[in-house]
């Protein structure tokens, strides 16, 4: 029996009452010239074109809804988007029916014209990506390059020519992920791959939080289901205490408000699933470590009114250092503008509070769907709103010939960074990049050659490395050679040479292009010195060949050497066929960081080693506050703010007594590891050495060194024993440690 979502009027007869339904999809309607008539016949012709094709009734969704109802659903997600369009809405009604093979085009174009018909074309050649493989590691299309690269050509084209082609293809795809509940296992996997890739991306980047929310969490949720639903029971268990709390925190505000005269609505927000779990993530945190669980985002009229509340949010709570976002003053890449602060709110309990204008907050919701239908009128009365938006989709035009063979979830996560840094050239121009490019982003920005050609680079006059981060207002000049010949070292995320998406996919062209031969023998190379840094024997290259496609040994080479196949998937890889994926290679024993907990809050203090610790009441410090300790007698530690009077006092008379701590999360297990170098002696080298363990955050636990007289000259052999998280992160600080000027080997000890 076909579903009908709830809200859809019926008949009698359980059929959908379409006159009933275009009414109340026009009441939705705030602005935009309609036809009754014409949203009718639409629903009519597709109702019609479902009846009609018995014998495509099977083609139904796994969920039974069916593509009529689907066109319904597409059409109330456009309205609820604010994409107040008669072409949109028929064409959305219609796309199914068509796409699907119930309806000719035809008859579409000779009923309701060539706008319509033109949208339900642009839609039709974005469904080209939905052949992405569930495991994202396959061919975009399961074509030839050149017909993956024409295919992404002429999508992105439909997209900046109508960007409401966009918007009915991420309507169409919320119905696909919604309706997955009664799908099979594999259906769901690859149609929320494909959505998680793509589409969840193409929304942020078009500005449409309302969706980009919803398309994650629906995704993430049969992506890593486990997951989901642990996050998803930790939230459930503290809803009633952060409901009350919050209910107490917007009384609080709300008197605020009314005593500035500021007029402004407040209200909970619901924190994402899958943003908390890329958070814990990303910042190797616990669940209970999340700042903003407890939330609120409060409206107000004007940019004044914004700054105000939040000087007033500061007086009451403090706010945590580093835990301060301004976007109106820099606004995120696709146009998003907010005020994001979190503070010690009551209760000593941390919480975030965003701040934005209406307007703001209408952009943040509908992104483009705000600003489209301005297209081509003044420019005065909208900004440059729209066009900010899709700029991005021109961007990656401009180097389509670099984009062959790439995911398109790649292309449409193209350096999806918040913030941007503005360099110049040497002649005083200036070039736009995302923040963390180094000399070699810039050289491909500027031109490819000059990037395949460049050899070294000055940063207002001085010669730096090539993966020198760069900042607003340098100056850059790259220093060429007459050949190009990029380096395969320019691929290795651990050696960050490349940041941005479009230089390391030009690299990766180049490599492409060269001689099959050339790029074995230089994978092969790139692999055992791999392998032997790591002390890893005994491969299944088969294996490992047959898991990335490749035919034998060679294949895989050749993939590596061409940069297709990046060299921590197949370290990582060959762990997982060890059973090796869960815990590092055969370390012997775990340690921890020693820290002490603040009160009963989730946050620790470190650089006490074991010893008691109480926090001091003369200056009370709160997370966030500039630390020290001072060891007391028979009291263990206690823990003031350095501008505290008391302890600049005793820092005076006993100053060996106060110790350096700071404030940090949950410690986490570390494994000790023994890494043996060589290298011939020069001035300086242990300090380069620690240098990059201290900059990888590693903790050193021992070091020994022994220099020998050979006819080549002094070399020194050192073992370092460090402790890390994990088998990638020893694999990133040893291929940096071989990078260190004068190093001949650089080996982990097996001490098994």
């Amino acid at each position: 029996m076909v579903q009908v979502r709830d809200h859809h009027p019926l008949h009698d007869d359980g059929d959908v009452c379409i006159d009933q339904w275009v009414t109340n999809l026009l009441d939705k309607v705030a602005e935009g010239s309609f036809s009754r008539e014409v949203l009718v016949a639409a629903c009519e012709l597709a109702l019609e074109a479902e009846s009609s094709n018995n014998h495509i009734t099977d083609q139904v969704w796994a969920s039974t809804v069916s593509s009529f109802r689907t066109g319904q659903e597409m059409a109330e997600i456009l309205t609820e988007l604010h994409l107040y369009d008669q072409d949109s809405l028929v064409a959305s009604i219609l796309y199914r029916a068509v796409r699907e093979g119930r309806l000719d085009i035809e008859s579409v174009q000779e009923q309701f014209g060539e706008s319509v018909t033109t949208l339900i074309e642009g839609v039709r050649k974005m469904a080209v990506i939905s052949t992405l493989r569930a495991d994202g590691d396959g061919d975009v299309f399961g074509h030839v390059a050149a017909q993956q690269a024409t295919k992404v050509r002429e999508m992105l084209v439909s997209i900046i020519d109508d960007v409401r082609v966009a918007l009915i293809k991420i309507a169409e795809r919320t119905c696909a992920i919604r309706a997955l509940k009664t799908a099979s296992n594999e259906k769901r996997l690859r149609v929320a791959r494909e959505i998680f890739d793509v589409y969840a991306p193409l929304a942020h980047r078009l500005g449409i939080g309302q969706l980009k929310w919803e398309l994650e969490d629906l995704a993430f949720r049969y992506l890593e289901t486990d997951e989901y639903m642990r996050i998803a029971r930790l939230l459930d268990e503290r809803r009633m205490d952060r409901q009350q709390y919050i209910k107490e925190l917007i009384s609080t505000l709300e008197m605020e408000l009314s005593t500035a005269d500021i007029k402004g609505e407040i209200a909970g927000r619901a924190k994402h699933i899958y943003s908390i779990w890329r958070k814990m993530h990303r910042k190797d945190i616990g669940f209970s470590q999340i700042h903003d669980i407890r939330a609120v985002r409060v409206l107000v009229p004007t940019i004044a009114d914004c700054y105000t509340l939040l000087g007033i949010v500061h007086s009451h709570w403090r706010n945590i250092h580093n835990e301060f976002d301004d976007y109106i003053a820099t606004p995120k890449e696709n146009g998003y503008r907010s005020l994001h602060t979190a503070v010690i709110g009551p209760h000593r309990k941390v919480l975030e509070i965003q701040i934005r204008t209406y307007e703001m907050h209408e952009d943040a919701e509908f992104g483009v769907c705000s600003h489209w239908r301005y297209k081509g009128t003044d420019a005065k009365s909208t900004g440059n709103s729209y066009e900010d938006k899709i700029s991005w989709l021109r961007q990656v035009l401009e180097w389509h010939e670099e984009i062959e063979g790439d995911h398109v979830k790649e292309l449409l996560s193209l350096d999806n960074g918040t913030d941007r840094i503005y360099v110049f050239t040497p002649e005083g121009h200036v070039v736009d990049l995302a923040v963390g490019s180094t000399p070699l982003d810039f050289a491909y920005r500027v031109h490819t050659s000059i990037g395949h050609r460049c050899r070294g680079a000055k940063i207002n006059g001085k010669i730096v490395p090539l993966n020198t981060a760069l900042h607003t207002a340098d100056q850059v000049i790259i220093l060429t050679g007459k050949q190009e010949s990029p380096s395969r070292d320019w691929l290795s995320s651990a050696l960050g040479y490349l940041y941005t998406a479009r230089a390391r996919a030009k690299v990766q062209q180049w490599f492409r292009k060269q001689n099959m031969e050339q790029n074995i023998h230089a994978g092969k190379s790139i692999l055992e010195r791999e392998f032997r840094q790591l002390n890893i024997k005994d491969v299944d290259l088969d294996a490992l060949s047959a898991k990335y496609n490749k035919h034998g040994a060679d294949g895989l080479y050749s993939a590596i050497g061409a940069g297709d196949v990046r060299i921590d998937q197949v370290v990582n890889a060959t762990l997982a066929q060890r059973d090796m994926a869960r815990k590092p290679r055969r370390l012997s024993y775990i340690s921890q960081a020693k820290a002490s907990r603040y009160a009963e809050s989730d946050i620790y203090i470190y650089g006490v080693g074991n010893l008691l610790t109480r926090i001091a009441h003369c200056c009370n410090p709160v997370p966030g506050d500039e630390i020290s300790g001072y060891i007391t007698n028979g009291r263990g530690v206690s823990v003031h703010r350095k501008d505290c009077g008391n302890l600049l006092r005793l820092q005076a008379i006993e100053p060996e007594r106060v110790l350096e701590v700071r404030w940090g999360s949950e410690p986490k297990h570390v494994y000790p590891v023994k890494i043996m170098l060589d290298s011939y002696d020069r001035s300086g080298l242990l300090r380069d050495v620690s240098t990059v363990l201290d900059k990888s955050g590693l903790n050193i636990l021992a070091v020994t060194s022994k220099s020998d007289q050979t006819n080549e000259g002094v070399s020194v052999g050192m073992e370092v024993t460090v402790e890390v998280p994990s088998i990638e992160e020893l694999s990133t600080v040893m291929t940096r440690l071989r990078k260190i000027p004068n190093m001949t080997k650089v080996q982990r000890v097996d001490e098994s």
